[in-house]
């Protein structure tokens, strides 16, 4: 049995952190990687302490609202947000780091990724997002798709 790539490795552990998602619409796992370690984890949800869409429902879904616009009508947390958010609760730098996301990021973590010196995204599945894509090329940030 052949040894997955580093990048195998690590995605594989992001779907994993993705079950513990709790939105309605999509799960979402991200891994937070510096020098082939872990070093946060976050998946999308509600802030700590708050009652998760499977609890209230889902505002964007009763709204109509696409995917990929109006991502201030959610209670939830993108789970790049919450790795991000974790390593700095723990006071983890992750300048230089590789984050890992079951899915493309979207604008708001694209721009959180860029201010926090992430250098590289690599993710399983895409998200319309063009927006992104442009801050992406515009910043220089490596990104790769690992699909399967």
């Amino acid at each position: 049995m052949p040894r997955p790539s580093w990048d195998e490795y690590f995605m594989d552990i992001t779907k994993r952190v993705a079950c513990r998602a709790t939105c309605l619409r999509r799960q979402v796992g991200a891994v937070l990687v510096k020098d082939k370690k872990i070093l946060a984890t976050g998946y999308n949800g509600a802030p700590a302490g708050l009652r998760h869409c499977e609890e209230v429902g889902c505002l964007r879904e009763k709204l109509k609202v696409p995917r990929g616009e109006r991502h201030e009508l959610c209670r939830g947390i993108h789970g790049e947000q919450n790795a991000i958010i974790q390593a700095a609760t723990f006071g983890v730098s992750i300048k230089g780091a590789t984050i890992y996301s079951t899915h493309f990021p979207c604008v708001l973590c694209t721009k959180m990724i860029i201010n926090a010196g992430i250098k590289r995204v690599v993710y399983n599945q895409g998200y319309p997002d063009d927006l992104s894509r442009e801050l992406i090329r515009e910043s220089g940030l490596d990104v790769c798709q690992i699909e399967g």
